[in-house]
């Protein structure tokens, strides 16, 4: 998948998510949003480099000790 298929998905999810507000005032969404893409990126990058933080923080381009906060943070350790 490219980056372009990638952001066209993340562009109709959220299409169908104001939709679903049926006009209601959305709240928090920046948060919301990065809650809901993190823990599944985290969870398949950890599956990917088999368990190995070192080789996940790198590939997420993070540090690895921010790799262990937010898979803490997400119940994923």
């Amino acid at each position: 998948m490219s980056k372009a298929q990638i952001e066209q998905a993340v562009r109709d999810s959220l299409s169908h998510y104001f939709k679903d507000l049926k006009g209601t005032e959305p709240s928090d969404l920046h948060d919301l949003f990065i809650s809901v893409v993190e823990k599944p990126l985290l969870d398949e990058v950890m599956k990917q480099a088999n368990g190995n933080q070192s080789r996940a923080a790198t590939w997420l381009g993070v540090n690895r000790n921010t790799l262990r906060k937010k898979l803490h943070d997400h119940g994923l350790i």
